[in-house]
């Protein structure tokens, strides 16, 4: 009979070295105010015809949760505040907001 014991080593961090902790992001995406939204419109009409009165506008949004790895949350912080400026939102046309939850 044989049998394994497997060990798994983890690496010693090295002196001054920081360990990285994960965060999760959620990120609000939305048209600015002067911006037209079609899709609202569309949404708006279609809740309308369902019978759903009450309904004054409707504007549509995008919402993004990432998971992050970072020293510390104003790092993450830092990076998905550069996410959003270079890919996740059109700062012509988009606002955003985020939280590290």
């Amino acid at each position: 009979m044989t049998s394994s014991l497997h060990t798994t080593i983890l690496p010693t961090p090295q002196k001054g070295s920081q360990i990285n902790m994960n965060f999760q992001a959620q990120v609000h995406i939305t048209l600015k105010p002067s911006v037209s939204d079609p899709q609202g419109l569309t949404v708006a009409g279609g809740l309308k015809q369902l019978g759903f009165d009450s309904i004054n506008s409707v504007r549509v949004g995008k919402f993004i949760e990432i998971e992050i790895e970072a020293q510390s949350q104003p790092e993450a912080e830092k990076h998905i505040k550069k996410m959003c400026e270079k890919l996740l939102a059109n700062p012509v046309i988009e606002d955003y907001r985020y939280s590290i939850i």
